[in-house]
């Protein structure tokens, strides 16, 4: 399936002849999408298995489906699946870890006991390679969130617990950053609610306000460590109530300076986008991490394609000059496929959708708008679409030693035959 470099070659020149009669510097958006660094999510290679209680149950209103062979079973096996994926996707990105990911050489190590040393094996593998880290606090899967709640639980202990390892979370983030000298993002999900409806909605959420409080309370340098807060719309469990809403998290964002907003797509009512939230959200706080991933009906976390919304995500952070404000994640766990394939699929879409947002006259197009011509606006808008980004895309990859076209399946294959066979 490889494609020939000197046809990829002969196809970006005419590519870019056609963008440049647009007003478009083809040769600029590629230099700004090699700038952009996609943190992959480490959970999609084990299907949010996690190292502490390997076999245990997936709780937190989250589940992966699926039995395809070759699941990674080990840090080992997950960084050389990690290795593969970033070979077949152009550009130089980060990885995003869940505190469930801890080796601990055997020996149980409670959650609020976590240190860096638990992590030494994926620092060393990242300075390697020169990737950044990213972290979550692991608020799921355990004895102490089987009732569904946590940082919000009723029980002060409970929540203390919650509370020590979330801190200890953002120490391990702070680590992360100082080492590879780029800033870690340490994201806070949990998947507090009811299955049914609840008769006090408030008391939750003043806890859950004053567990992040507690957190949240050492400042750490933002140099080395940020913090986000992630809202769900619902979860398996908790399909009535969820403590940590959008308005929730909107509100804690905005009032705790310095706190980022997590807007993961596929954690909101299956009509509503991301996109529009953008522009809202960034007149009102500093940063936004953005978890791309696609919603379909009730399951927030299907493997990233080319839809019209990813397209939307992408064009309102160029639109509105907010790149350098965003730091982008994908967030899915499908079980039911090659999963380093996923991995692959899912962020070279996340790009494609970026370079076809940089391909844009935005300049001319914001002329067009504020000039009152909504007839050209149109025009221009629906023209852009039968250019030939995908020539610009096929150049990019050529640069970044990445499979052109659908070469990258390829190596996939020989990789399932050689070593994920094996695990079988």
């Amino acid at each position: 399936m490889a494609t020939h470099p000197g046809a990829v070659a002969a196809a970006y020149d005419l590519a870019r002849e056609r963008y440049a009669a647009m007003g478009v510097d083809t040769e600029a958006a590629l230099a700004r999408l090699g700038a952009v660094a996609i943190s992959l999510h480490c959970w999609q290679g084990d299907d949010v298995g996690g190292f502490e209680n390997p076999g245990g149950a997936l709780t937190g209103g989250i589940a992966a489906t699926g039995n395809y062979p070759g699941k990674a079973r080990n840090g080992d096996e997950l960084r050389d699946d990690l290795d593969l994926a970033y070979r077949l996707i152009p550009g130089r990105h980060r990885l995003n870890l869940h505190a469930i990911y801890a080796e601990t050489g055997g020996k149980a190590v409670a959650r609020n006991q976590l240190a860096p040393e638990h992590f030494a094996a994926w620092l060393d593998w990242a300075k390697e390679r020169g990737l950044g880290l990213d972290f979550n606090p692991s608020c799921f899967s355990h004895p102490l969130s089987s009732d569904g709640y946590t940082l919000a639980h009723r029980d002060p202990a409970i929540r203390q617990f919650w509370v020590e390892h979330c801190v200890a979370c953002r120490h391990i983030g702070a680590h992360f950053g100082l080492a590879l000298g780029t800033p870690c993002v340490t994201n806070i999900w949990v998947p507090d609610g009811e299955k049914d409806t609840p008769a006090d909605r408030l008391a939750p959420r003043l806890r859950l306000r004053e567990s992040l409080d507690a957190v949240l309370a050492e400042p750490i340098d933002p140099t080395f460590n940020r913090d986000a807060v992630e809202a769900k719309l619902f979860g398996i469990g908790a399909e009535s109530y969820t403590v940590g809403s959008h308005e929730f998290y909107m509100g804690y964002a905005v009032s705790r300076p310095g706190t980022l907003l997590c807007l993961d797509a596929g954690h909101f009512h299956p009509t509503e986008v991301i996109s529009d939230k953008i522009s809202a959200a960034l007149i009102f706080v500093p940063e936004l991490l953005l978890h791309v991933s696609r919603g379909v009906r009730w399951d927030s976390d299907h493997v990233v394609t080319f839809t019209d919304e990813l397209q939307a995500i992408m064009q309102e952070l160029v639109r509105g000059d907010f790149l350098e404000r965003t730091h982008i994640g994908l967030d899915f766990f499908d079980a039911s496929i090659n999963r380093v394939a996923a991995w692959a699929i899912g962020t070279r879409n996340a790009q494609r959708a970026l370079l076809l947002a940089l391909l844009e006259p935005a300049a001319e197009l914001r002329a067009l708008e504020d000039a009152g011509d909504n007839t050209g606006r149109l025009a221009l808008m629906e023209e852009l679409k039968g250019l030939p980004w995908g020539a610009v895309w096929d150049q990019f990859c050529l640069r970044n030693d990445a499979p052109v076209g659908m070469a990258f399946l390829d190596e996939i294959r020989g990789y399932e035959a050689r070593v994920l066979a094996a695990r079988a």
